[in-house]
């Protein structure tokens, strides 16, 4: 699916009007009184209730109209937390003929998340998407290609691609800052419960599968599809689980390799997650992701940085999923196109699959 598939769509996204690059966003916000009506489908995602509360924060872009939630104790239990309170409980059929309704929210537990995402694409809505885009490469692409056919956008949630570390790192290897890339490390650890681990155990494709994919999606959008994909999956508590909790996947390309890690058992390892991508004239290290660090080396002078390493100034994170929400208002309106394409999602889900060690057909 070619990347001009989507961005000629998304210019006239929602509103079917394209708003002109030298119209201020304020001025343009200003013309629109009218917020985006969004509902939720799912509570059980691991990110869903940080993913309302953004919702609920941005009340000037976005009208939450609704939840679904199926598990009727799961729901029972939601709706008395500050996340959901005083929101309106439906079921997906109601939630999907509420009149006007443009973007829906997928939350769902991971195993539903595609055939959940498919009912709303089809029914004309943009969805934001929450990761991984399960375990089915082919009902993946299904759902790609009625989104282009639907003219509607998928929005991945892979939570780092608006930190501000990540979108410098971004600024600097589009600049060619960074020269040829020939080495990107990557490590996504944490230690978990085993109420978790059982739960995490269902799914065939361990931290990898559950964890690398947020750092998978950073790595392909700097240095593309990879050549091939090699894993090194392990359990260290065969005796307790099927769990791979311990995991490495290595990224062969023309003139570069690139490594991802990550285990379920690292002592405080979000203090360890990391992203280095080193090339002949620089070098990019995040260390940790949240809050973001970053440390920059360079051969020469580049911007308003100097030559040799330097700790970079950078906003404010804000909310986790700030940027996300706010860049879909943006693009639902038609006031841009979205920053990762189609084929950039497909070339993620079909790596994340590989490196989990999981069928791709």
């Amino acid at each position: 699916m070619p990347d001009n598939d989507r961005r000629r769509f998304l210019k006239t996204a929602a509103t079917g009007s394209v708003i002109s690059p030298l119209v201020g966003w304020h001025a343009v916000a200003a013309q629109r009184p009218v917020r985006i009506k969004v509902g939720q489908i799912g509570t059980k995602h691991a990110h869903a209730g940080g993913k309302m509360d953004t919702l609920r924060k941005f009340s000037d872009h976005y009208d939450v109209v609704g939840v679904v939630e199926p598990d009727a104790d799961r729901r029972a239990r939601m709706q008395e937390t500050p996340t959901y309170r005083g929101l309106t409980w439906m079921t997906s059929e109601q939630l999907l003929n509420v009149e006007g309704l443009q973007a829906v929210a997928v939350e769902t537990e991971v195993r539903d998340l595609l055939s959940t995402a498919q009912q709303c694409v089809e029914a004309g809505l943009h969805i934001h998407l929450d990761k991984p885009a399960g375990d089915n490469l082919p009902a993946f692409r299904r759902l790609l290609d009625t989104s282009v056919r639907k003219q509607r956008v998928v929005q991945m949630g892979y939570m780092y691609r608006y930190n501000p570390a990540f979108q410098f790192l971004f600024r600097a290897v589009r600049e060619g800052w960074l020269g040829q890339i020939f080495e990107i490390h990557a490590v996504m650890s944490k230690t978990v419960g085993d109420a978790t681990r059982a739960q995490l155990a269902r799914y065939p494709g361990g931290s990898m599968f559950e964890l690398g994919c947020h750092l998978m999606d950073a790595i392909i959008h700097v240095a593309g599809r990879p050549d091939r994909v090699t894993t090194f999956n392990r359990r260290t508590r065969p005796e307790q689980d099927t769990l791979l909790d311990n995991c490495l996947a290595v990224l062969e390309y023309p003139r570069a390799t690139a490594t991802l890690r990550t285990a379920l058992m690292e002592v405080d390892g979000f203090r360890r997650r990391q992203l280095v991508v080193c090339g002949d004239l620089g070098t990019v290290d995040i260390r940790p992701l949240e809050p973001p660090r970053l440390t920059l080396t360079l051969d020469r002078p580049r911007g308003d940085f100097k030559k040799g390493t330097q700790t970079v100034p950078l906003k404010q994170l804000g909310g986790r999923y700030d940027g996300d929400f706010l860049d879909l208002a943006r693009i639902i309106r038609g006031d841009k196109a979205a920053d990762f394409s189609v084929a950039h999602d497909l070339a993620v889900q079909t790596a994340v699959l590989e490196a989990s060690g999981l069928p791709t057909t």
